[in-house]
């Protein structure tokens, strides 16, 4: 499933639920840079390494003037539940919808073991001070990804 954004493109609005109450939204990032990364599932091998190394990174992150959101279509029960379990530092948005992932081009068909079924593809977006895409990772390998996204980071 290809990404439809690319680099210079304005970043798509959205505002989502997140862990811990309350939403979040695209407007609360204006003036920095965000680090938007698609995850599919909550507490799975992949999706949890990915978001530790962006959680014990955040620090790193900040330093750079960037902040961090992990978007996926896990109920917001569930993402309480992964945070407290992995004590992540980060933030988590919750687009049960897909409109937010289908806007990002990240929910489509996917196919694992011979079966379809519609999911969201892990990736990355990286939205400058902007509002604008700066960088997209459109199908992530987990290790050493935040490495290479926090390079992008320092050099934008």
């Amino acid at each position: 499933m290809p990404m439809k954004l690319r680099d210079g493109d304005p970043a798509p609005e959205f505002r989502l639920p997140r862990d811990g109450g309350g939403e979040v939204s695209l407007a609360d990032y204006r003036g920095r840079k965000l680090v938007l990364y698609f995850y599919p599932k909550a507490d799975t091998p992949g999706c949890t390494r990915e978001s530790q190394a962006f959680s014990a990174a955040r620090e790193k992150f900040a330093k750079a003037g960037a902040d961090i959101l992990g978007v996926s279509a896990d109920p917001v029960k569930k993402q309480d539940a992964f945070v407290k379990k992995h004590d992540l530092k980060i933030p988590l948005g919750s687009d049960e919808t897909h409109k937010m992932l289908e806007a990002y081009g990240v929910w489509g068909e996917k196919s694992m073991y011979g079966k379809t079924f519609m999911g969201i593809t892990r990736a990355t977006v990286l939205i400058g001070p902007d509002g604008r895409i700066a960088r997209v990772w459109p199908s992530v390998k987990v290790d050493g990804h935040a490495d290479e996204v926090l390079a992008a980071v320092k050099a934008i």
